[in-house]
């Protein structure tokens, strides 16, 4: 099984489309989307391939690939023109002996953390900048943003395979890498 994970999109179709290609050449088996699908948001700049009725019309192909939670730009709107649920706060995945706790991260994150046990995994988006840390009681891992990085960042995904996490830059490059 391999699992792809990828966060904040904001209606940027050109990296949408990206992160779909590798998808596919990953050959993952599932896409988790952590948010932040269609809008950009008053406080980022608008992508330089902001299309979001081409982003829906993407995703909508992919839909029984998909699993995705609520970011803060995702509204009740976005939910009537996407055919697979993106109104969740959060989501739980069980993976290797231990819990996943899939969110955006503007609710739950390090500052607010969710209940978790010794090892579980809380995995969110939000502040677009990629970050694997296991020196918490619990492993804090972000896969960035696929559309508008920060902090230097390139753009980034997650994938999960043969019990390890691996972030990668939207051209496939290995960037940090974490064994369970």
């Amino acid at each position: 099984m391999k699992l792809m994970f990828a966060s904040d999109i904001h209606g940027d179709a050109d990296c949408c489309a990206r992160m779909l290609e590798r998808f596919d050449a990953e050959k993952a088996d599932r896409l988790f989307l952590l948010g932040d699908i269609l809008y950009h948001g008053p406080r980022n700049d608008l992508p330089e391939g902001y299309a979001p009725k081409d982003v829906i019309k993407m995703l909508n192909e992919r839909r029984d690939k998909l699993l995705c939670v609520r970011g803060n730009c995702d509204t009740e709107v976005d939910q009537m023109v996407l055919d697979f649920p993106v109104m969740a706060e959060y989501s739980l995945l069980w993976l290797e002996n231990r819990t996943v706790f899939l969110t955006h991260g503007h609710i739950f994150n390090t500052e607010n953390p969710p209940a978790l046990n010794r090892g579980d995994i809380l995995l969110h988006g939000h502040t677009h900048v990629q970050i694997i840390d296991g020196s918490r009681d619990y492993i804090y891992m972000n896969p960035g943003s696929v559309s508008l990085p920060k902090e230097g960042n390139p753009k980034t995904y997650m994938t999960y395979e043969n019990r390890a996490f691996t972030i990668r830059t939207l051209d496939g490059a290995d960037l940090n890498c974490y064994s369970l």
